[in-house]
């Protein structure tokens, strides 16, 4: 795949606040202690969710779940029952970032892993959480759970999801807050040139690392799983759609119908969060009846396919 770019991306302002590792001993994996709160409309979210249910480890970290739409006051726990986290007690997560630092005046991001016996947020390091789960939990992994990080490969997952994390997740906002036109088009050909050598790539191999699924994979499908309905209509990144890259569009639909990728997504949150994020700009909270969906859904012949092409090579 091409080098990563060497032009600097600017990072959103205090991306991890709260950066606790169990991989390094800072802190101990202990079952029913900590509690992953997750927003459905968020990519990082995502990803975070999906390596933990890969792993097994759903079964020792509880899950909560902030609306996808955030309130005046930031996210919320409008979904559970009287709007209350039933685990940490809680009506805003904010609340969980000003117990862990009184007069925190940064940004309430998710996920977060929140500690539930003191109430207070060890790790929201959206970039690396995964990780932690994948090499710092490593005891409660279930016995079936994929080796989502292995080590002989991890300065390389990490060179790649460092490309997914400026080129594509930071990217699509340096699109939509772009405030020249010449902003506005050198990030957009960055973007989708981007995606124009993961394309290329993925003509070659069944996943980004070879033929198992691993970290990247899932960085990668929870971007791709927003790109119609969020980057693509309301963010205005349109030169292509998901379905225009063929096997992008394979390879999404691919993971989308394995275990834990399909039943992770909520394709109503994410517009929802993505379209009534800014009321400045719908003020009305017109919500868009498409993009359709139902697509995500047909069989995906990529294994079949690649096998194809490797044998008439």
């Amino acid at each position: 795949m091409t080098e990563v770019s060497t032009a600097p991306t600017p990072a959103p302002k205090e991306r991890n606040a709260f950066t606790e590792k169990f991989s390094t001993g800072e802190l101990t994996p202990l079952p029913d202690r900590y509690r992953l709160v997750v927003s459905d409309m968020c990519p990082m979210s995502h990803h975070a969710l999906i390596a933990r249910n890969l792993l097994g480890l759903d079964e020792v970290i509880s899950l909560g779940r902030v609306d996808a739409v955030r309130a005046e006051r930031g996210w919320q726990f409008s979904l559970d029952p009287e709007g209350v986290d039933p685990v940490l007690g809680i009506r805003y997560l904010s609340e969980a970032y000003f117990a862990t630092s009184p007069g925190y005046d940064g940004r309430v991001t998710v996920p977060a892993l929140v500690d539930t016996e003191s109430g207070k947020i060890v790790n929201n390091d959206e970039q690396f959480l995964a990780n932690e789960f994948e090499a710092g939990w490593t005891p409660y992994h279930s016995a079936t759970a994929p080796n989502l990080y292995p080590e002989p490969l991890r300065k390389d997952i990490d060179k790649l999801n460092k490309v997914l994390l400026t080129e594509i997740n930071d990217g699509v906002f340096q699109i939509r807050e772009a405030e020249t036109q010449a902003v506005y088009d050198a990030a957009f050909d960055k973007l989708f040139a981007r995606l124009d050598d993961l394309e290329e790539h993925l003509g070659q191999t069944r996943y980004l690392m070879g033929d198992d699924i691993t970290d990247p994979d899932i960085f990668l499908f929870a971007l791709l799983v927003r790109f119609d309905i969020a980057y693509n209509s309301v963010f205005g990144i349109n030169r292509s759609r998901l379905a225009d890259f063929p096997n992008l569009w394979e390879y999404a639909r691919d993971l989308y119908q394995q275990p834990q990728f399909g039943t992770t997504t909520d394709f109503d949150a994410i517009k929802r969060g993505y379209v009534l994020w800014n009321r400045a700009q719908n003020p009305h909270g017109i919500l868009p009846k498409g993009p359709d969906t139902s697509g995500w859904g047909a069989p995906s012949k990529r294994n079949q396919t690649l096998r194809t092409h490797h044998v008439g090579r």
